[in-house]
């Protein structure tokens, strides 16, 4: 009776500071919660791969001349099952397809969950659609079998051949995905339940975040929980009992944080001429001038033929060439210390420079010293 009533003044102990974290941090404005920021070491995703046939194809698997492999995954497929083929017998099926199969294995996986897995061509077949997997083991970096991989494929791509060889395909043909296909059947070891400490990483590193993030945590929880370590990680100090420790880390990634205004940055898209600059580009004075030079070459052939009635000369062609050089008229507008982001495209809106103008603007700006921003080219 003594430990239910403990037990149960525990919890109360644990909703009520919930309830008073809630009402206390309800109020901070432009915040975003521990869990949207940082993630805890250790607890993450595993990728796992595997190799096996597809079959049941309708006449669009692999052809077995261009893919021997398939052949020789066959066949080692029905060994297994007890059927020896004979020596020199290589059966030419269009109906099976040699595929590689790869999962993702979340955090705290325990045996007996379904895991979604996608199936992709390794050969040269058509399409997928209609096939089946057979039995496929996903294997870890370590080489350990994790999961088990088998069932009916769904394809979204589809496609249609004409007689006289003309064809239309509709997305890929050669991959697919199967839902709950796969079944975990070893989980991974995580230190989540016996470290002492846990450490939290932010996705973004920024010291500024990280300090704030401790700052947090010790002014909620209280003095000394938690200490930066480096731009990206604090660590954390946590209860060792392992149910404990899931109330800690419920309490801990609802806690509220405003982080730090990322760095000052202009992304440039070489190829398709996207510009994004962020809030926190700053520009120092500078005059802009910018025009556009043309350079236009027109070819013409000119044919010369001898008079009606000479009895020398003989029909010539000549070309000509005609190179004309035009120059917009360039409008300068001037840049005036510390301009913000809106006024910066407003001057640019003013004199008409497109995309691929202005890409040549922020270089400029850059080379000179007027931009301070750091310009990624991607």
């Amino acid at each position: 009776m003594t430990i239910s009533i403990m037990h149960h003044r525990a919890l109360w102990t644990v909703m009520a500071l919930v309830v008073m974290l809630t009402l206390c941090l309800s109020s901070v404005a432009r915040a975003e919660r521990i869990k949207d920021i940082a993630s805890i070491a250790g607890v993450r995703t595993n990728q796992l791969v595997g190799y096996g046939l597809v079959v049941g194809l309708d006449g669009t698997g692999d052809q077995v001349i261009q893919a021997p492999f398939t052949t020789q995954s066959l066949r080692n497929f029905l060994t297994q099952m007890g059927l020896n083929l004979p020596v020199g017998v290589n059966p030419q099926l269009t109906n099976i397809a040699a595929v590689s199969v790869h999962a993702e294995l979340p955090p705290f996986a325990k045996p007996g969950q379904t895991l979604d897995v996608t199936v992709s061509s390794l050969g040269n077949a058509d399409s997928l659609r209609g096939g089946s997997l057979l039995m496929t083991e996903l294997r870890g970096p370590d080489g350990e079998v994790y999961a088990v991989a088998q069932g009916s494929l769904i394809v979204s791509g589809f496609g249609a051949e004409g007689a006289d060889g003309s064809s239309v395909s509709v997305n890929a043909r050669a991959a697919g995905r199967i839902p709950n296909g796969g079944t975990v059947e070893r989980g991974v070891p995580s230190p989540f339940g016996t470290d002492p400490v846990m450490v939290m990483n932010l996705n973004a590193p920024d010291f500024t975040t990280a300090q704030r993030v401790a700052m947090s945590i010790n002014d909620s929880l209280g003095e000394e929980m938690a200490r930066p370590l480096d731009a990206v990680s604090i660590e954390v100090r946590a209860p060792a009992d392992p149910a404990g420790k899931v109330a800690f880390v419920s309490v801990l990634e609802n806690l509220q944080v405003d982080p730090a205004a990322s760095a000052a940055k202009v992304v440039v898209n070489s190829r398709s001429g996207t510009i994004v600059i962020g809030a926190e580009v700053r520009l120092e004075t500078a005059a802009v001038a910018h025009g556009n030079l043309t350079v236009t070459v027109s070819e013409s052939i000119n044919v010369s033929q001898p008079g009606p009635f000479a009895r020398t000369g003989r029909t010539a062609v000549t070309p000509e060439s005609e190179v004309d050089i035009g120059e917009e008229n360039a409008r300068m507008f001037l840049i005036d210390p510390g301009v913000t982001l809106q006024q910066l495209v407003t001057a640019v809106n003013n004199v008409g420079a497109a995309p691929g103008d202005l890409i040549a603007i922020l270089e400029a700006l850059q080379q000179a010293g007027a931009l301070r921003a750091q310009l990624v080219v991607i």
